[in-house]
């Protein structure tokens, strides 16, 4: 099993959202994040000053799913999330050992 954690733009987490639906994934943790890459953050004016905004608010999207699911899913996140720009996000991946459904005790693939 692969734990995916994606980070998008706000913007482009309702188009992703659909899309993983659409190819049958609609379980996912999410929470509203702030953070910066390589751009540090933006500069922006604003009635003839300049404010610079370290941390730009995106949005993280958690799942785990099977092996041999996840390359689709993250193309799918890569299709529907990207600009072409700084800042479109990042996606991780990671093994996950075991899963366990609390309520039936099921365990493995079958508890996600």
């Amino acid at each position: 099993m692969k734990k995916i954690v994606a980070i998008v733009r706000e913007d482009k987490f309702a188009i992703v959202k659909d899309a993983l639906l659409d190819i049958g994934y609609p379980g996912m943790t999410v929470t509203e994040v702030k953070g910066h890459g390589h751009q540090k953050g933006i500069t922006e004016q604003w009635r003839g000053r300049t404010y610079k905004t370290d941390f730009l608010k995106k949005i993280q999207m958690e799942m785990v799913v099977a092996d041999r699911d996840a390359d689709k899913i993250v193309q799918c996140i890569v299709k529907e999330a990207k600009t072409g720009n700084i800042g479109d996000g990042k996606i991780f991946l990671s093994s996950v050992e075991n899963v366990v459904r609390i309520r039936t005790g099921e365990r493995g693939d079958v508890a996600i």
